[in-house]
């Protein structure tokens, strides 16, 4: 065969390796070692034997493949064993025998691990496919539009395995207005669950009543406190569990917002063209949801300007503790007002993946961001 030959079967060789998957290659490099091992053991001299090497293509395919791939692989490795045996006439001998008893055990352990393994993995794929549903049960996505405003969310949960947890958003649309929730219930991950779902519940129930704003909240308030109280374990102390929260009015006739904070950090205000982010600071903030009993409390509305092209950053303080390595937090304000001109979609996107830089993706709480912004100018009403 010329070298030109040799150079071009070797380049077809590789683009054809490069195509292999990853989860193909480990049953690829298996069945290679069980033909190149009892190859190379028949070029060796007789006291070096690599025969009892055929183990780790077993080992190996066990990896990534699942047990019908491994007992495949486990019987050409004994039968390859077998084979070179033959070849140097020693398949009777003490030594070999041995040898086949091993991996023949061996074999048969990893395909019972495999079997196990894929057992738990669909068990696994089931849990997701129900926490799946059940965050789009209980956390549902926000629209990508809601009258004159676009919106944007992302949402982490501390517990790797949950994609729902204590931190919540959710909207509503009404006549001539567009009303925001989002939230924090004290803990996090999935012990945080039922608070969450109360939230969200009395929020829909009443959202859509047209109630004036003070009201709206007020009758959270009482739902909150009320299945608190009722699903409350005995020895539980009920102070100490509250839900964080604002809630926002947008109207659509006029360039302005309406919050009431019940304790939550303040949403970020992103004015079209100036790369500035201003908390908006509620003058009178009212206790977080469910220790409304304690104080005498009355829930008064800020309004703060929100026009064409404004854009809103609402958040749990999931983002604006998040810390690195060093203990830093990471710096919202400065980082959303660098990108202030970022539609809300392309924002909170590129923000989750500075706060996973940040944090060296290790989240201690869990996160919720909403990006809201007015696409049009308000038109007087009529």
């Amino acid at each position: 065969m010329s070298q030109t030959s040799i150079s071009t079967s070797v380049a077809a060789t590789l683009r054809a390796w490069r195509r292999v998957t990853p989860q193909a290659a480990w049953p690829a490099g298996a069945l290679l070692l069980i033909v190149a091992i009892p190859v190379a053991d028949g070029f060796l001299p007789p006291d070096i034997h690599l025969a009892h090497l055929l183990v780790v293509a077993v080992a190996v395919t066990a990896v990534n493949a699942g047990p019908r791939a491994t007992a495949l692989v486990g019987t050409l490795a004994v039968l390859a064993l077998v084979a070179a045996g033959a070849e140097r006439r020693t398949l009777a001998t003490e030594s070999v025998a041995i040898e086949l008893s091993a991996l023949a055990v061996v074999g048969a352990f990893l395909v019972v691990f495999t079997s196990l393994r894929e057992v738990r993995d669909h068990e696994l794929a089931r849990v997701r496919t129900v926490s799946d549903a059940a965050q789009r049960v209980v956390l549902r996505p926000l629209p990508q539009r809601a009258g004159p405003v676009s919106l944007a969310s992302e949402y982490r949960s501390a517990d790797a395995y949950s994609c729902i947890g204590g931190d919540l958003y959710a909207a509503a649309r009404i006549p001539h207005s567009t009303r925001l929730l989002i939230g924090d219930v004290r803990g996090k991950g999935l012990a945080s669950i039922s608070d969450t779902a109360i939230v969200l519940g009395a929020f829909r129930a009443a959202a859509h009543r047209q109630l004036p704003l003070p009201e709206l909240v007020a009758y959270i308030e009482d739902a909150v406190r009320w299945g608190l109280a009722e699903f409350s374990e005995p020895e539980e102390d009920v102070t100490e569990r509250f839900v964080t929260a604002a809630v926002l009015d947008i109207p659509d006739d006029e360039p302005v917002v309406h919050v009431i904070s019940c304790g939550h950090p303040p949403p970020l205000l992103l004015r079209d063209g100036t790369a500035t982010a201003t908390p908006l600071l509620v003058p009178e903030p009212s206790p977080p949801l469910g220790l409304g009993l304690l104080s005498d409390t009355s829930y008064v509305p800020a309004t703060f300007p929100f026009d064409q092209g404004d854009r809103l950053v609402l958040y749990t303080d999931g983002v604006s503790e998040a810390r690195n390595g060093l203990g830093v937090f990471y710096p919202l304000a400065e980082r959303a007002a660098a990108w202030e001109n970022q539609p809300p979609g392309p924002l909170v996107a590129r923000l989750a993946t500075d706060i996973r830089e940040h944090t060296g993706g290790r989240l201690e709480d869990d996160m919720a961001m909403i990006v809201v912004q007015r696409d049009r100018a308000p038109s007087p009403a009529a």
